[in-house]
C-alpha cells in the first residue's frame, strides 16, 4: 500500500471541490469511512467502507443532484425541478427541492411501485405517472421542462452531477490515513464513476486502480470497454434496476481509455450481488440495493483476489475503499424475497 498520508488534502483542494460549493447550502452529509472488521477478517486485507447509504435520501445521488440544482438556482434558472426517475435520482431531486423550497415534479413510468410514489409525495413532490417504460416518462419530463425557469435533472449524464459526486472521494481522502490500494464502486449510467474519477484526480489518486462493477444484464459500461465504443444493451435483465442504463455515459468510456486512474471493469451475477446485500445486512445491520451489492461483491465474491491472481491488482493488497452507494428502494421484505428467489 502507498505509504503517503492524506492529511492536508482538504486544504490542497481549496479552489477545486471547496470553492464551487462555497455558495451552497450543503444538503448532503459527510458520511463516515469505517474499517469493516467483518469484511477485513473475511478478505485478509483492510476493507474500508464509505457509507453513502447514510445520506438523507438514501444514496450518493444527493451530492450531485443537490449541487446541480443549487448551481442552477445561483444562475437564476431554476424555478421548478423536473426529473424522470422511479428510484434514487427522483428521491434526491425531491429531497433537494424540498430543502430549497422549489417546486418539484417527478415523472414515473406505470411500472413503478406505488410505495415509491408515496415516498416522493411525502417529500412534497408532484408525481405524474406517464408511459409504460422509463424512456416514455423521461420524454414527458423533458417536455415539461422546456418552459422558462424549469430545470431538468438527469439521472447521471451531466457535468454538474459529476462535480458534486467528486466530493465523496475528497472526503474519503481526508478521512483515511493512507491511500488505498484500490477503490471499488458500482457502475450504472456512469455518473458516480465519472465523479469518482474526478475526485481521485483531485486528491492525487490517479495511480490507484478503480474497480468498476456491474451486474450481468446491466453491463453497459463493460460492453463499451470491450467494444471500444458505446454499446446499447437490448434490455435490462438484471435485478439491479438502479444500474439499468441501456448505454453508459460517453465520458465514462473516455475515462476508461485515458487510464488515469486505471479502471478495471468487472461483471458479477445477480446472485452474487444479492448475496452481498444479505451478508452486508448480517455483518453491519444495514440494508442496500443489489445495485450497491455489486460493489460489495468485490469482497464477498473475492473479485479482488481474482484480479490479484490475474496481475491486474497487487497480489498482496493491504487495503481497499468500497463506495457503499446505498439505495432507498430496499426493505426487509425485499431482501427476504431476493433470498428466496436466489435460494440463498
Amino acid at each position: 500500500m502507498a505509504a503517503n498520508k492524506t492529511s492536508g488534502v482538504a486544504d490542497s483542494q481549496k479552489g477545486k471541490t471547496g470553492d464551487y460549493c462555497a455558495h451552497e447550502k450543503q444538503l448532503y452529509v459527510e458520511t463516515p469511512v469505517i474499517l469493516s472488521h467483518e469484511l477485513t477478517r473475511k478478505a485478509g486485507y483492510k476493507v474500508y467502507l464509505k457509507l453513502e447509504n447514510l445520506q438523507p435520501p438514501g444514496s450518493f445521488k444527493i451530492r450531485g443532484i443537490s449541487h446541480m440544482i443549487q448551481k442552477a438556482v445561483a444562475s437564476g434558472v431554476c424555478e421548478h425541478v423536473y426529473c424522470a426517475s422511479g428510484g434514487n435520482a427522483g428521491m434526491a431531486a425531491a429531497y433537494s427541492s424540498q430543502q430549497l423550497n422549489i417546486p418539484c415534479t417527478i415523472v414515473l413510468p406505470e411500472t413503478t411501485p406505488r410505495f415509491i410514489a408515496k415516498k416522493l409525495e411525502d417529500l412534497g413532490a408532484e408525481v405524474i405517472v406517464r408511459g409504460s417504460v422509463y424512456d416514455e416518462a423521461k420524454k414527458h419530463a423533458t417536455t415539461l421542462s422546456e418552459k422558462p425557469g424549469a430545470l431538468y435533472v438527469p439521472a447521471f449524464e451531466h457535468p454538474d452531477l459529476w462535480e458534486g459526486h467528486a466530493s465523496l472521494v475528497v472526503e474519503s481522502a481526508r478521512q483515511l490515513e493512507h491511500t488505498p490500494d484500490a477503490v471499488i464502486t458500482s457502475v450504472g449510467g456512469g455518473g458516480l464513476l465519472n465523479g469518482i474519477v474526478q475526485g481521485m484526480r483531485q486528491v492525487g489518486w490517479q495511480h490507484v486502480p478503480l474497480v468498476a462493477i456491474e451486474t450481468d444484464g446491466a453491463h453497459a459500461f463493460n460492453a463499451a470497454t470491450q467494444a471500444g465504443t458505446l454499446v446499447t444493451l437490448p434490455a435490462i435483465t438484471s435485478i439491479a434496476k438502479s444500474l439499468g442504463s441501456l448505454v453508459v455515459s460517453v465520458t465514462s468510456l473516455e475515462y476508461f481509455q485515458q487510464g488515469k486512474p486505471p479502471i478495471l471493469s468487472q461483471v458479477v451475477q445477480d446472485r452474487e450481488a444479492v448475496n452481498a446485500c444479505l451478508q452486508f445486512a448480517e455483518d453491519h445491520r444495514l440494508l442496500v440495493e443489489p445495485a450497491c451489492g455489486a460493489s460489495l461483491a468485490a469482497v464477498y465474491s473475492d473479485v479482488v483476489g481474482a484480479l490479484g491472481k490475474a496481475g491486474q491488482l497487487p497480489e498482496r493488497v493491504d487495503s481497499v475503499l468500497v463506495i457503499v452507494c446505498g439505495g432507498a428502494i430496499v426493505s426487509t421484505e425485499a431482501l427476504h424475497q431476493w433470498k428466496k428467489d436466489f435460494n440463498l
